[in-house]
């Protein structure tokens, strides 16, 4: 990206109606562009950075076998009908539209209906399973109240999982083994080390949920956790009972503010009884087939990691899901021609400052945009045979001979 021909353009004032540090630097940085309270747009950073979110998750939920699937965002209300969740009494976040023809159709807040009637033509036997299904799909919830950002919103990207299972004991294996996939996944988006399973409420089929909370100010969330954080609970669930079985006392417990980045559920038959969901086991029996679903909010991943990463001058994107590795500036003449045959070849992971604007416009909006290394070649570096970089995360700067500096794309 060549910023000299990007249409995009950074502010140096804060929207007034974005009150989360995070928010105001993702509008201001131009990674995102408000349309409404809740419904946002993603310019081409923005976009980047939502892909390379995508890119990790991808990656590991492939590892353990899950497969890729794209549903349909509008939904046939007769499958909703049948899991009694179609009834705004019952379901108040739907989005609804009606089809010029006549009759109703929904955009999906999720997909436990469309995907259990889909896995009807595919699952009919116990060997046809274990099957788990993901997708990154955009949802669409009414929600009555939007909030921070693109970290509670309308219409958001999501990647959705859902597990069948002939049994609860191959149900519960692989379940423990999208715990594990979470964990390393909020590891390589660089929130692991805040971010913990949580106890929260189970539904109908389990005792417990477990979500995913990252501790952050602009949370909307209540957690509370023992001295090693080996326990962390919900505010929901805090109550005597489940501090019993979960083997703490409430004085033991802190508490700080979290924000949900994933959670995963045990349905059992919630869905594939009513739905028809069955398979024919080894004994000739027919039996309702045993689910799953795992979901991790992608864009809202993306507002979390902003809010966590970010200071005074603007956000500092952690490698591998940032945009670009490199933000190049090329100072005078000769900088300029020299920045410039840097730049081509490595179009990938350089993003190029070409505009005709001075020096300290460009360095701080390097600092705004969170490009994690800033490359500055100049008559002046050039001197020396030297480039000049310096690190956004530590703000360190250090002067490479240029004939030995290589950009790395790891």
């Amino acid at each position: 990206m060549r910023l000299s021909t990007t249409f995009v353009k950074t502010s140096r004032t804060a929207p007034k109606d974005e009150t989360a540090r995070g928010a105001q630097y993702l509008s201001r940085a131009g990674y995102v562009y408000k349309e409404l309270a809740g419904i946002y747009d993603y310019l081409p950073l923005g976009l980047r950075v939502l892909d390379n979110i995508k890119g990790i998750i991808r990656e590991e939920l492939n590892k353990i076998g899950c497969q890729e699937v794209l549903l349909t965002t509008l939904q046939n209300p007769e499958l909703w009908q049948k899991t009694d969740r179609w009834d705004p009494s019952k379901v108040d976040i739907w989005f609804k539209t009606e089809l010029a023809a006549g009759g109703e159709l929904g955009l999906a807040p999720t997909h436990e209906e469309p995907i259990t009637n889909l896995m009807r033509s595919f699952i009919t036997s116990y060997k046809d399973l274990p099957v788990a299904a993901y997708q990154f799909q955009t949802k669409f919830r009414n929600e009555l109240r939007a909030k921070s950002g693109i970290m509670r919103t309308r219409e958001f990207l999501m990647k959705d999982l859902y597990s069948f299972a002939a049994t609860e004991s191959d149900h519960n294996r692989f379940y423990h083994q999208v715990e594990q996939t979470y964990k390393a996944i909020y590891n390589r988006l660089g929130v692991g080390a805040d971010t913990f399973q949580t106890f929260a409420s189970g539904g109908v089929f389990s005792k417990y949920s477990h979500e995913f909370q990252t501790l952050t100010d602009v949370g909307e969330d209540t957690i509370y956790f023992n001295a090693d954080k080996s326990v962390v609970l919900n505010e929901e669930v805090l109550n005597d009972e489940v501090l019993q079985d979960l083997g703490v006392k409430r004085e033991e417990l802190q508490s700080a503010r979290a924000a949900e980045v994933g959670n995963i559920f045990t349905l059992g038959s919630k869905y594939s009884n009513p739905l028809g969901l069955l398979f024919t086991d080894q004994d000739g029996q027919r039996k309702d087939v045993i689910m799953g679903c795992y979901g991790i909010g992608v864009s809202r991943v993306m507002g979390v990691i902003a809010e966590k990463f970010s200071d005074d001058k603007g956000l500092v994107w952690p490698e591998n899901i940032a945009p670009y590795k490199y933000y190049l500036i090329g100072i005078g003449e000769r900088g300029t021609e020299v920045a410039e045959k840097l730049y081509r070849g490595n179009e990938d992971i350089v993003l190029l400052d070409d505009r005709d604007a001075r020096p300290g416009e460009k360095f701080a909006d390097s600092d705004l945009l969170g490009i994690p290394y800033r490359l500055v070649i100049s008559d002046k570096t050039l001197a020396d045979d030297t480039i000049e970089v310096t690190n956004r995360r530590d703000g360190q700067t250090t002067l490479q001979k240029i004939n030995d500096f290589v950009l790395s794309k790891a």
